[in-house]
């Protein structure tokens, strides 16, 4: 298989993601068979936005399979306000060998992977998550070993998480569904771009302000409701989504096994601290695969 950056969901096919995905647990399962798969590389770190998982996850993964990571954080400010972004890219391909960027603009990242000549990965734009998304199907193929036909509904905000989880469970033959209040759903060309992948693989893709549209699912996805609050005070935000929440009643109703959350998780507003930490939470088997699937994504990679 091959890749030449990894920006967007919907840029890989099915069999290539299934190959992530098998290549993941792989690494998990023998990761000194890549202790070398990186020698001599140098990856550079850049991010835009504060990070804890994506930080770590990346750092240490790369240490892992023996390659080098330098960390840039907001010391030099936005990408394409000091300098141009295609100047930034030209500069770091000089020494580096591939660039990690978590960013405000997907755009920037889009132009990076043109002039960088190296590869790019997308940490989390405005648009897309993709390696946040590819963890969570490591996660959910480990819980219930096939993804065909998996049930999975993202309750809440629709943000860049969800468009990730739409479009890549659409590929992989996941039914998704998206819950979400009136006037907070995922943005049209989104839902376009995945129904489009869910036909094509045979899944159902169902976007819904009832939240009765959750009996049947095998696993709930939820994330923090807090992104979307510019305009709104705290506490019109908690009120339109208090029937969202991912409590007790709801996962009986759901009658699901699995609950997912990408952190970090405002206890008490999305989520109850008593589900966060049931025996149905996948949430920190989350956050340890975000490492090996960006190891399964940057062996691929340089393969």
């Amino acid at each position: 298989m091959s890749l030449n950056h990894f920006l967007a969901d919907q840029l890989q096919s099915k069999e290539q993601l299934l190959a992530l995905i098998n290549l993941a647990i792989n690494i998990k399962t023998n990761p000194e068979n890549y202790s070398n798969a990186l020698a001599g590389k140098s990856i550079a770190l850049i991010f835009e936005k504060p990070s804890l998982r994506t930080h770590i996850s990346f750092d240490i993964g790369i240490n892992k399979l023996g390659g080098h990571s330098l960390y840039l954080g907001q010391q030099n400010g936005q990408l394409g306000e000091r300098e141009r972004v295609k100047d930034v890219a030209k500069n770091l391909a000089c020494w580096c060998d591939a660039i990690v960027a978590r960013v405000f603009k997907q755009t920037v990242l889009d132009e990076m992977a043109e002039h960088a000549g190296i590869p790019v990965i997308n940490a989390l734009s405005d648009l897309y998550h993709p390696c946040q998304a590819l963890a969570d199907f490591v996660s959910l193929t480990e819980t219930f070993g096939s993804l065909e036909g998996l049930n999975l509904a993202y309750i809440g905000d629709a943000n860049n998480v969800s468009n990730s989880l739409m479009l890549m469970g659409s590929i992989l033959g996941v039914n998704v569904t998206v819950i979400t209040p009136q006037g907070f759903g995922p943005d049209g060309n989104m839902v376009v771009k995945a129904q489009a992948l869910a036909e094509e693989s045979g899944a159902t893709l169902t976007i819904t302000n009832d939240v009765e549209a959750i009996e049947g699912q095998q696993a709930i996805y939820t994330d923090t409701w807090v992104s979307m609050g510019d305009s709104k005070k705290v506490e019109q935000i908690l009120a339109d989504f208090a029937p969202y929440q991912v409590d007790d009643a709801l996962m009986k109703k759901a009658g699901a096994q699995a609950v997912m959350h990408c952190q970090p998780a405002h206890l008490g507003e999305e989520i109850t601290e008593q589900v966060f930490d049931s025996g149905a939470s996948i949430v920190y088997a989350q956050a340890e695969n975000r490492m090996w699937a960006q190891n399964a994504v940057l062996v691929t990679l340089f393969g």
